[in-house]
């Protein structure tokens, strides 16, 4: 996965790091591990289904950052747990935070990449979110210091089906 994070959300993860050249590397790779490490207990904001049922994966591999243009990008890897038998099967994959809004979105369906094999037996559809005008509401009424509603987050995210045919 890649994630770009915001020229602001940037400059507070940098503030107070060194990230002269000698150590830049070092910095960005602790900062990765940093932000890992603080998802994993919210599954890294990764859903992802068969049906109704969550597919499982292991903890991320190879998480690095990469700095260009004032921007943060996050790179990794989420193995499953095991080989999923893909035929036949309609997936479901959803990125979010659960309890605040915030921007995890693809800008448009070439960003989703599957591997050479699952190219060429699955699509991909790319659905944007449709909240209703009271979900919004209900969003706008909530105070910061308000308790996380743990749905919210589904509301205001994009959905990914990806069918693959046998």
């Amino acid at each position: 996965m890649e994630w770009t994070f915001d020229a602001m959300t940037t400059a507070y993860m940098l503030d107070g790091e060194d990230m002269s050249e000698p150590v830049r590397e070092q910095t960005l790779k602790q900062l990765a591990m940093s932000v890992i490490d603080n998802m994993l207990y919210e599954h890294y904001f990764t859903y992802f289904f068969e049906a109704d049922e969550p597919i499982r994966y292991k903890e991320v591999l190879d998480a690095h950052f990469t700095h260009h243009r004032g921007k943060l990008t996050l790179h990794f890897k989420l193995p499953l747990t095991r080989v999923k038998d893909t035929l036949g099967k309609s997936l479901k994959l959803m990125i979010f935070e659960p309890s605040y809004y915030v921007d995890m979105s693809w800008k448009e369906k070439s960003a989703i990449q599957l591997s050479a094999n699952l190219e060429q037996q699955c699509s991909v559809e790319l659905v944007e979110p449709s909240p209703t005008s009271e979900q919004m509401a209900y969003a706008l009424s909530l105070p910061a210091d308000a308790d996380p509603d743990n749905t919210l987050g589904q509301l205001f995210t994009q959905h990914t089906y990806i069918r693959c045919e046998g």
